[in-house]
């Protein structure tokens, strides 16, 4: 995770502990915190300087720092770039593309692995539980 943050506020926190609790293995990515520990994983640089093999690399980045790291995702053999709500870099996406990897934009891992198991309806989303519609009026019985 390129960007991920140490303040449990932010989103790519949260993002990181919801994928470590679905079993996933998040390495952050972040050179003002390399060497630090972020949810029991090391900090690192960058992407080059991760030890293992990278199998998606989620860009917490904005659009324009996308495309450099597009271009060290494709140097280190990582299989997907993912670039998470905001962040579109059509040129990096087609670099990778072309290099063999899976580009997803625009989108984020812990909402479409929400969507894709049913746990959207957990957080009252499509449930009419929040809504943006007004409840009806219940008529009122006066009593006597």
């Amino acid at each position: 995770m390129v960007g991920a943050s140490a303040t449990e506020t932010r989103p790519s926190f949260f993002v990181m502990k919801y994928l470590q609790a679905k079993g996933y293995r998040v390495i952050p990515v972040n050179p003002g915190l390399a060497g630090q520990q972020v949810r029991g994983e090391t900090v690192y640089a960058s992407l080059p300087d991760v030890p293992v093999p990278v199998d998606m690399v989620d860009i917490f980045r904005n659009s324009a720092a996308a495309g450099p790291i597009t271009d060290e995702a494709i140097r280190i053999g990582a299989k997907v770039v993912w670039m998470q709500l905001q962040v579109r870099n059509d040129e990096a996406a087609a670099r990778a593309e072309a290099a063999g990897l899976r580009v997803v934009m625009d989108r984020c891992p812990k909402m479409e692995y929400q969507r894709l198991h049913g746990e959207l309806s957990w957080g009252g989303i499509n449930s009419e539980v929040i809504t943006n519609r007004r409840r009806p009026v219940k008529a009122v019985r006066k009593l006597m």
